[in-house]
């Protein structure tokens, strides 16, 4: 069992297959994707030895992150790949949902058991005005077709951003009243290219919270390989509401996942100094080097991120390693 200095174990899995994303959204990517690395991604051999390493390991559950994922056409074969690797319990994805109604049969055909879909404006003039893109009727039309499938779990990510979306919580809440996935409100993250924006934009959890647990909200209990959601139930609601706070008290004690980008790099911390090299141990299909490489590796693990200390290691942008 993959284990800290600190104690933590590491259920949990965020695998990036590209940086690589077609959205523009003001607080990872304003300006669009520009390419400032060899583009190297991560084959699918590679892949697979990545997930038998970590599942033997004591890994049950893998991520699929990008940028955005589903720009790689092989995306159904990666799900397919993490899915039949025995010991992996679930595997699941994080997209922009921009063309989910066109891809959601391949990545069911693959055996995807949740699919996270980001919608930071319920809003469709905020939402283009956020993603540079007018597809918010598509994803919600994605969502539902999910919804009646009836297989993946659903979750919705939402950035707060206190210009768009931080004073129109009700909308979200009349949303789930009849909607059964999960919402998570995610603090907005500060990272190498968004200093400015999130001083401006940055809203604490915390308010939601209290109101959240004033109107009857209630605790869900979570398994050891959830991610990091604070997550709260309604008996009057289909839907649950889930809060990411990264700048709240002990964030950090219950860690549960390490990251590998898209070039192949473990990164210990979404907000590490740099990440560090598997590349070498993942040319041959023999994942015991892999396995003592993480192990090895994971020793500089540290106690918690340094985002009070406006720290935000060598993260420029959330694209790099999908959140």
């Amino acid at each position: 069992m993959l284990t800290d200095n600190f104690g933590r174990r590491f259920y949990y899995l965020r695998l990036s297959i590209t940086d690589v994303c077609n959205f523009r959204c003001d607080y990872c990517l304003p300006d669009g994707y520009k390419c400032d690395n060899d583009r190297d991604f991560l084959s699918l051999p590679e892949i697979k030895r990545i997930a038998n390493a970590f599942s033997q390991l004591g890994t049950e559950k893998i991520r699929i992150t990008g940028g955005e994922p589903s720009l790689r056409k092989d995306l159904p074969e990666i799900i397919h790949t993490c899915k039949q690797t025995a010991g992996i319990k679930s595997v699941a994805i994080t997209s922009n949902g921009y063309k989910l109604p066109q891809h959601l049969p391949s990545w069911l055909d693959a055996g995807i058991d949740a699919i996270n879909i980001s919608i930071d404006s319920l809003d469709p003039r905020h939402f283009h005005s956020i993603t540079g893109h007018n597809k918010l009727d598509t994803i919600l039309k994605g969502i539902d077709m999910a919804l009646a499938d009836g297989r993946p779990k659903i979750k919705v990510n939402t950035v707060l951003m206190r210009e768009y979306n931080a004073y129109d919580i009700q909308s979200y809440l009349d949303w789930l009243k009849d909607t059964p996935i999960t919402l998570r409100f995610i603090e907005l993250m500060q990272t190498g290219d968004n200093q400015k924006f999130f001083d401006e934009q940055h809203v604490q959890g915390t308010r939601i919270k209290q109101n959240l647990i004033l109107d009857g909200w209630l605790p869900v209990i979570q398994n050891k390989s959830a991610g990091p959601a604070q997550e709260f139930y309604h008996p009057d609601y289909q839907g649950k509401v889930g809060l990411i706070m990264p700048y709240s008290k002990d964030f950090c004690n219950s860690c549960n996942r390490l990251r590998v980008s898209s070039l192949g790099k473990l990164h210990l911390c979404l907000f590490g100094e740099q990440g560090l090299s598997l590349k070498e141990q993942l040319q041959c299909d023999d994942v015991e080097p892999l396995k003592r490489k993480i192990i090895s590796l994971l020793g500089d693990k540290q106690a918690t991120h340094y985002l009070h200390e406006k720290l935000s290691g060598a993260t420029t942008n959330l694209s790099m390693l999908g959140g």
